[in-house]
């Protein structure tokens, strides 16, 4: 695979990051999006749409005083997608404690400063970065995401791209209040169950913030040309989820990165997964029933949270 096809892959992947591998980072820009009055007003679906098959996959960790769930999240969804099955409300209704990879991920106060810090770059407008062509290409996805090119100018490359990327799913119905982390927040809340992190805002605006320059240019250069594939693609992965298919999410979502980009594949999901797998073990170590929802991305592969904690000795199972 050639230089510029590794990156192609593995900027594309990124761009799917409302499934989980950024997607923290993309339920910020939806939600940018979303009204403060609306977002206040998230409550839990009064029916949830019928799900496919036995739903999506949910493991659970046991040990003699410790109950914990593992749930692979969706951050941006249709209403219209069925995800509450049977097992994952027991679940959830039988803990006493919610963790997300965040637990404010709704928290637009929180959020803006840190976009304004690493996000903008006012002395680089985003055009001195692009070529002629790139910039009619920047200004018709703008327009097709209903904002302009010179809205966009004040962004870094990987805010740009972000932007664009989730900008069509919005479009397409995909919205923030029907994700998964909104609508157990909202459910835990409404219960009175404590909400954890296992990251901080901070830590995950990060992550792409802190991407070399030529990766966050192949990243936006990428997403101009693909944007409007971003609705099929994403599709194709909430199906699979949605059904409990792990082997698919496995293939057309980790296993490309992993190829595509090592490097990327381990800050974005090895890392992450390592540090989790440690904070589980050290949940596990107290007592309770705790329901764990984190992006699907990293309940799947070899290195998954589920993997590394079985190499540790620690028992997953499918739960029933």
């Amino acid at each position: 695979m050639t230089l510029s096809a590794r990156l192609r892959s593995s900027v594309s992947t990124l761009a799917r990051g409302a499934l989980g591998v950024a997607g923290g980072l993309a339920l910020f820009v939806s939600i940018a999006g979303v009204p403060a009055d609306a977002l206040a007003q998230t409550t839990a679906p009064a029916a949830a749409a019928p799900i496919q098959g036995e739903g999506p996959a949910l493991w659970v960790i046991k040990d003699a005083d410790s109950t914990l769930y593992l749930f692979g999240s969706v951050h941006v969804l249709r209403p219209t997608t069925g995800w509450a099955s049977p097992r994952v409300e027991a679940a959830f209704d039988s803990a006493s404690d919610i963790w997300f990879e965040i637990s404010n991920p709704d928290d637009q106060a929180a959020v803006m400063p840190l976009i304004q810090q690493h996000g903008l770059s006012l002395d680089t407008p985003l055009s001195s970065r692009l070529t002629p062509e790139e910039n009619v290409e920047l200004e018709a996805a703008a327009q097709a995401m209903g904002s302009s090119a010179a809205q966009l100018q004040p962004m870094k490359p990987w805010l740009a791209a972000l932007s664009l990327s989730v900008a069509p799913l919005v479009k397409a119905g995909y919205d923030p209040k029907s994700g998964v982390e909104l609508v157990l927040k909202a459910r835990a809340e409404a219960a009175g169950k404590p909400i954890h992190g296992f990251e901080t805002i901070d830590k995950q605006i990060g992550i792409l913030a802190g991407l070399p320059e030529d990766v966050q240019m192949a990243f936006l250069r990428e997403t101009l040309k693909d944007y409007e594939n971003a609705v099929t693609l994403l599709d194709t992965m909430v199906e699979a989820w949605a059904k409990g298919d792990v082997a698919t999410l496995d293939r057309v979502m980790v296993e490309e990165m992993k190829a595509a980009s090592p490097a990327l594949y381990q800050a974005l999901l090895v890392d992450r997964n390592t540090d989790w797998a440690d904070q589980i073990q050290t949940l596990l170590e107290g007592s309770g029933t705790a329901f764990i929802a984190v992006g699907a991305g990293h309940l799947t592969g070899d290195d998954s949270v589920q993997a590394i904690l079985q190499k540790r000795g620690v028992t997953v199972e499918a739960a029933n």
